[in-house]
């Protein structure tokens, strides 16, 4: 697959692209505290609006916490909720961030995230090297977008404005990789050049790492 030299811009998602995402793993281990099968906590994970609320940043962490209790019935404490929650974030391959490093010198790279507080903390504590320098997601990128900190998420068209806005950037010098359809969808429709991405591992092949 060849690369488009007119893209100057790259701006990545995090889950299923750059690091190694299972749902399946957090609504086993939700399923496992609480007695519930999976489909039945599956079903409530994609139908409760506070999901996204907490992805937009519109609910504390404790308040969270609580909903989860509430939802599924459970009596467990913050660590247990937070060990669950995480289970869904696998790992970051070191090839990916190696591949970020390099890409950081030949574009302009950003990071666009539906992520939320509990998530991010888990990620840069106990997903990243500490190799000095880039200890922190966001220097692996010219600038790191979160969708709680921006309070709105993708696929809203605004999250995406917001990025090429603040940054200068010409929508069709910009590449977006994604993993879900959706956001693909929604980036497209404003001129932003994309690519889906099936697996963490299609980025090496299609930077040819």
């Amino acid at each position: 697959m060849s690369r488009d030299s007119s893209v100057k811009n790259l701006i990545f998602d995090l889950g299923g692209v750059i690091l190694n995402l299972s749902v399946n793993h957090t609504l086993e281990a939700f399923s496992s505290v609480s007695g519930h099968t999976i489909d039945s906590i599956k079903e409530q994970f994609y139908s409760r609006s506070e999901f996204a609320q907490y992805e937009k940043g519109l609910i504390t962490d404790a308040e969270f916490r609580d909903f989860v209790r509430d939802v599924f019935s459970i009596t467990v404490n913050d660590q247990t909720i937070d060990r669950c929650w995480n289970a869904m974030l696998l790992q970051i391959p070191l090839a990916n961030l190696e591949l970020l490093k390099r890409l950081k010198n030949e574009y302009s790279i950003y990071l666009l995230s539906n992520t939320n507080n509990i998530h991010l903390n888990y990620i840069q504590t106990k997903l990243l090297p500490a190799d000095g320098e880039n200890v922190l997601l966001d220097n692996y990128f010219h600038r790191a977008y979160y969708s709680h900190r921006m309070k709105k998420r993708k696929p809203d068209p605004e999250i995406f404005e917001q990025v090429l806005q603040e940054n200068g950037l010409k929508a069709d010098e910009s590449l977006f990789l994604d993993d879900l359809e959706p956001n693909i969808a929604s980036a497209k429709a404003l001129g932003i050049k994309t690519l889906h991405v099936p697996t963490s591992d299609y980025i090496l092949t299609y930077f040819h790492a």
